[in-house]
This record gives C-alpha cells, sequence and structure tokens, in this order.
C-alpha cells in the first residue's frame, strides 16, 4: 500500500458537486493498493500515521501526532499512486488492485483507522470522480510505502 499524507487545516470531497465530507485541522490520506496488500499492510500504515510526530507542539516543533492532536483523517482511494509511466507517455494501472482486491482492502483500512484513532474518519467513495479540496498546512506531505518499511 501507499500513501501520501498531507497535514491540513481543512479539505473536503465533493462528488458531482456535492460534498461527501469534509475536515478541519488533520490528514489527508490519499491510499492506493496493489494486489499483495494484506491487513499487515494496513496495520503497518495505520499505526504509523496515528503515530507520526508531524504536528507543532507549544515550541512550534513538530513533536505531536493526530493522536496527541485529536486530528481528523479524510481517507480518499487513489489506485494512480500506482502508475507506471517507464514506457511512453500514458501511465499504465496494472500494478493497482482491481476492485474486487482494493475494495475490502480500503474499507479494512478505514475501519482500523477508525479504531485506531477512535473515531470515525471521514472518506471519499471508492472509484468515484471525486474533487478533493484542500489546505496543506506546512506545507507537510509524506509518502509511505507498507512494502518499503525501511
Amino acid at each position: 500500500m501507499k500513501v501520501v499524507l498531507q497535514r491540513v487545516s481543512e479539505a473536503a470531497v465533493s462528488i458531482d458537486q456535492q460534498t461527501k465530507s469534509e475536515i478541519g485541522n488533520g490528514l489527508v490520506l490519499l491510499l492506493g493498493i496493489a494486489p499483495e496488500d494484506t491487513n499487515t499492510d494496513i496495520d503497518w500504515l495505520c499505526q504509523k500515521i496515528s503515530k507520526l510526530r508531524i504536528f507543532a507542539d507549544k515550541a512550534d516543533r513538530m513533536n505531536l501526532s493526530a493522536l496527541d492532536v485529536d486530528a481528523e483523517i479524510l481517507v480518499v482511494s487513489q489506485f494512480t499512486l500506482y502508475a507506471n509511466v517507464k514506457k511512453g507517455t500514458r501511465p499504465s494501472f496494472v500494478q493497482a488492485a482491481p476492485p474486487a482486491i482494493a475494495i475490502p482492502l480500503y474499507e479494512a483500512f478505514v475501519a482500523k483507522m477508525n479504531s485506531v484513532m477512535g473515531k470515525t474518519v471521514q472518506t471519499g467513495t471508492f472509484g468515484a470522480d471525486m474533487k478533493v479540496q484542500l489546505v496543506n498546512d506546512g506545507p507537510v506531505t509524506i509518502i509511505l510505502d507498507s512494502q518499503n518499511k525501511g
């Protein structure tokens, strides 16, 4: 699994010009799923994301985690994180998991984030044409890959 994590002061997802989800201070997680991903990947990512010290403390240093600041979370499925552009100019997405594999893993990821954070996280809609608006705070953007934990 790959996650592009962005610390935000606000974010929203809309579908067909209707707001589906919105958050204030927190994290937007763009989640890509590969066919070989498992619950082990979900567990590692959710623990890592919730405990990353990327929020400012009173001294304005990045010392606090999403758990420490009771951050809001918005999870958006993003198969394009597995784009392969090595040949030509049209991306190939064959490395992304097909919906039959990806949907249950996406739902399991959301459920695990709910559990780890102790509250309901917001989501987009898997497979929908979504508009994501966000105000990146910092900016802080971090890429996590459960297949490259080193």
